[in-house]
């Protein structure tokens, strides 16, 4: 994968698309080998490895109470771009909607200036509006910080948007994908 490219991956529910992205991100055990430009992810010690290549699951999780909290450094620009308010960072966890995690945790995430992405569906709690904004945004972000990002994805219309290439799990096989350009 290039820096600054997106990778779809796709595949039928239980395939294997979530276990992947855990294996690229050291938190599940695998056979493979992971690189990151020249360093082997068996290079670094898990944290590490994991602050370099940053994982977005499906499903998010929140452990402070204030989105602000979360964040490694602020992130005001992404916020706006992203369509919330100048004091969304002292907002209440507890407040948030499933949509609005979902495009916090993107910023939670990038607020570490990871060198790498890995996103579980990014989108699936979003509205088709919201979605394109926020399509629209990780490409920006991906192709200005050379960003090599795999994408969990089910909409094809999503992956011929976002992807240079596309591969679905098909049993126990990789199979590439043509994405019109």
């Amino acid at each position: 994968m290039a820096p600054g490219q997106i990778v779809c991956l796709s595949g039928p529910s239980g395939s294997g698309k979530s276990r992947l992205l855990r294996a690229v991100a050291d938190l599940e055990p695998h056979g493979g080998v992971v690189r990151l430009g020249d360093r082997d992810q068996d290079s670094l010690a898990g944290h590490r490895w994991r602050q370099s290549v940053m994982m977005v699951p499906a499903e998010t999780a929140w452990w402070f109470d204030t989105v602000g909290e979360h964040l490694h450094k602020p992130m005001p620009d992404a916020l706006g771009a992203l369509g919330f308010p100048d004091d969304a960072a002292e907002w209440a966890v507890s407040r948030l909607s499933s949509g609005e995690k979902q495009r916090l945790a993107l910023i939670r995430a990038l607020s570490r200036d990871p060198q790498a992405l890995l996103l579980d569906e990014p989108t699936a709690n979003l509205d088709d509006d919201t979605t394109l904004q926020v399509e629209d945004w990780l490409q920006s972000y991906i192709a200005e910080h050379q960003c090599p990002t795999l994408w969990v994805a089910h909409r094809e219309d999503q992956i011929q948007r976002v992807a240079a290439k596309h591969f679905r799990i098909d049993g126990a096989r990789l199979r590439e994908q043509e994405v019109e350009q």
